[in-house]
């Protein structure tokens, strides 16, 4: 079966659609390492990579996906949100906006240029969602186009998957 990105990708960069996701390690706001594979055989992921911390749109998004955080339980997806931010920044805006989910820490960026989302001039990622199913098959992407741009949590959820690919 082919999978395809519901929109068109602004980059080519990063990985594709039903192609091995990345694997990496980050450290989080829960204070241990989070590794990508470990979730292999359990659990899908999305990797939401958002600009910066405390700014309007990406609270809003962060906001969004921990209200949502049942929804996403129940469709056996974990969120796993990753900005350059450091992990006490991090921490700080987890704590302030009350956050369930765990953030991520690409401090070093290394996540960010390995998924194409990184924007060179500005050293930091734009918005982009990959969703990575138990397998660790990347089954679909989206980059926007513009940072004050997101998805809707049910764009990015299990309402969202290709029809009996992530069962």
């Amino acid at each position: 079966m082919t999978v395809t990105s519901p929109s068109p990708s602004p980059s080519p960069a990063g990985p594709r659609v039903g192609t091995t996701a990345p694997d990496f390690t980050l450290p989080s706001t829960a204070g241990s390492d989070v590794t990508l594979s470990s979730f292999r055989g359990r659990r899908h992921v999305l990797l939401a990579f958002f600009p910066l911390a405390f700014t309007s749109t990406c609270t809003a998004e962060n906001c969004a996906f921990s209200e949502d955080y049942a929804a996403f339980e129940r469709a056996d997806t974990v969120v796993l949100p990753i900005s350059v931010d450091s992990v006490p920044t991090l921490k700080e805006y987890k704590a302030k906006y009350a956050m369930r989910q765990d953030l991520l820490s690409d401090f070093k960026r290394d996540v960010s240029r390995a998924y194409g989302t990184l924007l060179v001039d500005r050293f930091f990622s734009t918005r982009a969602y990959f969703l990575v199913d138990r397998q660790g098959i990347l089954r679909w992407r989206h980059v926007e186009a513009e940072l004050g741009a997101r998805r809707d949590d049910a764009e990015c959820s299990h309402r969202r998957r290709p029809s009996g690919s992530m069962r």
